[in-house]
Parts: structure tokens; sequence; C-alpha cells
């Protein structure tokens, strides 16, 4: 069974990777135009299909990865070295100008009652961030009670993306571009010191193949 600090561990490390107070601005700037009532539907939609795609991870990620050939300590290995480098584009603030980019390409490209699918659902809460999180965290859920406690982990972090969605607008004025900065480096360096984690966890685990 998985312990307490590996729990809180999950928790941390998908809510960091899917970084609900940065999608604040950009759910503002993809709904723009729209009443509180559409914004609503919209946000449930996005944290429907976000919180499908991540929990097929948690419940076959490792089956997908058998299917290609390639081992959970590889993975875990790769997994960290991406997590590592959203955390450096979270402190160095690049991140945010590349989701902003999305936002931009989504608005001329899709009609506004697709945003839901793209880009809020996909990449914005299930990107290739949380979805390597999520498979790397499913190697330490790998019993059918941890990977249900797992989903339900994943759940809560998407029921938050879900409330900050809601409450983008006033989240947005209160926490303004210097809040939002400092927030996300301090965010961006605990994601890092996680990102270290599973690849120090992976090369040990390699050498003992």
């Amino acid at each position: 069974m998985p312990t307490p600090d590996s729990i809180l561990n999950a928790f941390v490390t998908l809510l960091v990777t899917i970084d609900p107070p940065g999608l604040a601005p950009l759910f503002l700037a993809l709904t723009d135009g729209m009443n509180r009532s559409q914004r609503m539907q919209t946000s449930i939609r996005a944290a429907i299909i976000g919180f499908g795609i991540l929990a097929l991870f948690a419940l076959a990620g490792t089956t997908i990865l058998k299917l290609f050939g390639v081992t959970l300590e590889a993975f875990r290995v790769a997994g960290g070295l991406l997590l590592f480098w959203i955390a450096f584009e979270m402190v160095f603030e690049r991140r945010q100008e590349r989701h902003e980019k999305s936002t931009k390409r989504a608005i001329t490209r899709d009609d506004i009652h697709n945003v839901a699918v793209f880009p809020l659902a996909i990449p914005l809460i299930a990107g290739p961030g949380a979805i390597s999180a999520t498979v790397l965290l499913s190697g330490s859920f790998s019993e059918a009670g941890p990977r249900a406690m797992l989903v339900g982990i994943i759940f809560a972090c998407v029921t938050i993306t879900y409330l900050v969605f809601l409450l983008a607008e006033r989240i947005d004025k209160f926490l303004g571009h210097t809040g939002r900065n400092i927030l996300t480096r301090l965010l961006g360096v605990m994601l890092a010191a996680l990102a270290v984690q599973f690849v120090a966890d992976g090369v040990r685990a390699l050498a003992a193949l």
C-alpha cells in the first residue's frame, strides 16, 4: 500500500504539473465573449475530458508501454527528464508563452464551443507532462486498490482545476502579474526537485536490472 508520503507526492506532482493557477488567465482568454453559463459548461466539459484521458493512462499506462516495448524504468527516466524540462520552462516563463501561442492558434482554427477539447482538455490539462507524471506514478500504485487511489488523486487535481476555472476572474485579479510569476516559479522549482527524484529512481532501477 502507498504511504501517506507517496500519496502526498503523487498529489503534489500532478497538481504542479497541471498548474491550475497558471491556466486561469488562459481560460479567460479562451472563453472571451462567453457568458457565465457558457464558461461553466466549457469548464465542466474540459475537466471531464481531461480526467478521462489521465485516468486512462493511470489504469492502462503500463500496458500501453508494454505494447511499445518500453520498460517502466526507462519511461521513469524519460518522463523525469520531460518533467524537469517543464519545470525549467515554468521557472523561466517559457511554458506560459508556449501555452499562450496554443491559445491564439485555437481561437483562429476552432469554433469557440470546441475549446473545451482543444486546448483546454488537451494539452493544457492532460498534456505531455501530466500524462508522463501519471504513468510514472502508476508504477507506485500498481495494485487495484492503490490504482483506484491514484484515479482519485487525479480526480481531486482535475476538480481543483475546474474550481480554478470557475474562479478564474477572481484569481487572476487577486494574484496579478507579479503574483502569477512568483507562484509559477515556486511551483517550477518544486516540480524540478520531483523530476530529479524520478530520474534518480529510474537510473537506480535500470542499474539493478
